[in-house]
């Protein structure tokens, strides 16, 4: 699923550079909406999240229920004004297989590097016109395939202090939140990439970032990973977070390597 150029982009900035690639995902049968509402329905309550579309780029706590079941939601994206996550689609035996077989063409190219892949996860997001999804970040390498409508992705430099504290980070890998406090501030100083069918995003690990969703219903898979690296960095972290408890200010981690 992604040819020799999308190999070679991504062997050229991983892992700490965000970029566009290329794939042929698109038109997927395991992606259509009835398939993924299917899916929804059949996977535990903790596997979903379902919210309002319409949200600012900064929020202090979760969105309240648009009163849809999650099925619902996702039948009437086109016109209901929500967003909506599958997580862990590998719980189904069809979904993980696609899920290993993207990552499989990978691998070659990320564990020389980063170490062994591990705990491999899948996410689907399907999203209303115009539907944000604010400012966070993630502990997973991600690789983010647009399958169906437009997105525009800002994303920040991963390990900022200026974008996410050290204390912000500390606490999320001791089992804090991953919503980051937004300043208006920071508008026009990341780096915005649109992806429409056929194309992805790579994140770097606890990048910071925002999403836009363009003008039509939208579905992305998020194929994600760990790696030894990145579970050193979310260790050192949690320990960072015990030191400053105990009256230390302790060095962040460096980045990769």
């Amino acid at each position: 699923m992604f040819p020799p150029t999308a190999r070679a982009d991504f062997a050229a900035s991983y892992p700490e550079g965000a970029h566009k690639l290329v794939h042929e995902l698109d038109q997927h049968p395991l992606m259509e909406l009835d398939m993924l509402a299917d899916l929804a329905e059949q996977l535990p309550p903790e596997s979903v999240e379902y919210n309002r579309g319409d949200l600012p780029v900064g929020i202090s706590d979760k969105p309240g229920s648009t009163g849809l079941s999650v099925g619902e939601t996702i039948r009437e994206i086109a016109t209901c004004n929500s967003w909506a996550a599958i997580k862990n689609i590998e719980q189904e035996p069809s979904y993980r297989e696609l899920l290993e077989s993207l990552l499989d063409e990978l691998r070659p190219l990320i564990e020389p590097r980063t170490g062994k892949m591990m705990k491999l996860q899948g996410f689907v997001f399907i999203s209303s016109p115009d539907a944000v999804t604010p400012y966070h970040f993630d502990p997973e390498h991600n690789i983010l395939l647009q399958l169906r409508g437009s997105k525009v992705m800002t994303l920040y430099p991963a390990g900022a202090s200026r974008y996410a504290d050290d204390d912000v980070h500390e606490a999320y890998h001791r089992g804090g939140a991953r919503e980051l406090r937004w300043q208006e501030e920071y508008a026009g100083e990341g780096i915005a990439l649109t992806i429409r069918p056929g194309e992805a995003i790579y994140v770097p690990v606890m990048a910071p970032h925002h999403v836009k969703n363009g003008p039509e219903p939208s579905i992305s898979l998020s194929i994600t990973w760990r790696s030894e690296w990145s579970f050193a960095e979310a260790d050192a972290r949690a320990f960072n977070g015990l030191l400053r408890q105990w009256g230390f200010n302790p060095r962040p981690p460096g980045r990769w390597p």
